[in-house]
């Protein structure tokens, strides 16, 4: 697995080198949900340090321990995140990609007051404004990002997933287009199918697990 992430990790500094609107970093974020601790820690023992869970309760029964044992790592919640897990989240992971509510700003800065643990975070938007998926509209993406900005929470950008089996790079230069409209820099967005092409658009967090892991991935998180 070593090999595979140095090959990964190529692929992303070759689309970043040739394309003009990259951005000058990229972090890989693993994917890894579903993983038994084990396979993480092939990657942990590589050096690889940013991973991605969707569930707050999954990401505690395998992370606690080894986050004791590497420490620098960083987890990224990138999967909802209901109001009464906040404060489970808050304690655990190190960003989260998926602000989607204003109700759910509201409880993150309350909890982040509390624990005086600010967290990095991300407004999700659903750019192909899919009934069945989280994030909020484009056109209501201005009011939730002003909310977030005068909850004083440390909001770094923007995170989308677009629709599947349509081309992505569309959904990516909207993103980018709001992100820039708020002096927004961060961009997490591109999975194992689409990463290059999110790169093209100023990727700065791809999330990918299938490409890592070989298991597949399920629509929208990985």
């Amino acid at each position: 697995m070593a090999e595979i992430l140095t090959s990964l990790l190529q692929t992303i500094e070759r689309a970043r080198a040739h394309a003009p609107l990259a951005a000058t970093q990229v972090t890989l974020v693993a994917v890894s949900k579903g993983q038994p601790p084990e396979r993480i820690e092939t990657l942990l023992a590589a050096g690889h340090r940013h991973f991605g869970e969707n569930r707050v309760q999954e990401a505690q029964s395998k992370w606690l321990a080894l986050l004791e044992r590497y420490p620098g790592t960083r987890l990224h919640l990138i999967g909802p995140l209901q109001r009464n897990k906040a404060k489970a989240a808050l304690r655990l992971f190190h960003a989260i990609h998926s602000i989607d509510r204003a109700s759910l700003a509201e409880t993150l800065a309350e909890e982040m007051a509390r624990l005086d643990r600010p967290v990095e975070c991300f407004v999700q938007v659903n750019t192909g404004e899919e009934p069945q998926k989280a994030g909020v509209a484009p056109r209501e993406a201005d009011a939730l990002i002003a909310q977030c900005r005068r909850l004083n929470l440390p909001l770094a950008g923007l995170m989308c997933v677009p629709p599947a089996d349509v081309p992505p790079a569309p959904h990516f230069a909207l993103l980018r287009q709001l992100a820039q409209a708020h002096g927004l820099s961060g961009l997490s967005m591109g999975m194992s199918a689409d990463f290059e092409t999110a790169i093209r658009f100023g990727a700065t967090h791809v999330r990918v697990g299938t490409a890592l892991f070989g298991k597949r991935e399920e629509t929208g998180q990985a």
